[in-house]
């Protein structure tokens, strides 16, 4: 069972709304409590498979909200203009690729690993998008340890 280690601050449910209103978004219940809970940090294990085609890679860090290196609002402003719409990069792995919360419908509360590779001109093709998981709580789930290890 993957954990997350975090010595972020903790959050209130009127701090995350207030993000919510700063960022024009619904963030979904099972990440609201994710960030009440942890706040972003670092996991154990931290690999995750992406595709046959991709491999695994590693959550470097879990983006948080407030007064820290990693915060959403900074990372949702660096990437504002190059993820398709209605995604967040809740966390990323050390080769500078997102990990992506959707937060509009079709992909609403999904996980995906969005590949700065292969990254297209038109921030709204999907084609270096990876479908990770149904929700956060799932996405930590699946996580694992290096078998050699």
């Amino acid at each position: 069972m993957a954990r997350v280690i975090s010595s972020n601050e903790k959050l209130s449910l009127e701090q995350i709304e207030q993000f919510e209103v700063r960022n024009n978004l619904k963030l979904p219940e099972k990440y609201k409590t994710f960030l009440l809970k942890w706040n972003g940090g670092y996991t154990e294990p931290s690999l995750f498979s992406i595709s046959e085609e991709q491999g695994t890679s590693v959550v470097n860090v879990l983006n948080g909200i407030g007064n820290m290196y990693d915060n959403l609002d900074k990372v949702i402003d660096i990437y504002e203009y190059r993820l398709p719409e209605g995604f967040v990069p809740i966390g990323d792995d050390p080769g500078g690729n997102v990990i992506c919360l959707g937060t509009k419908e079709p992909y609403y509360e999904n996980i995906y690993f969005w590949d700065h590779e292969e990254e297209p001109e038109d921030s709204e093709d999907m084609s270096n998008m990876y479908f990770l998981a149904n929700n956060i709580d799932d996405f930590i789930d699946k996580l694992f340890e290096d078998a050699e290890e």
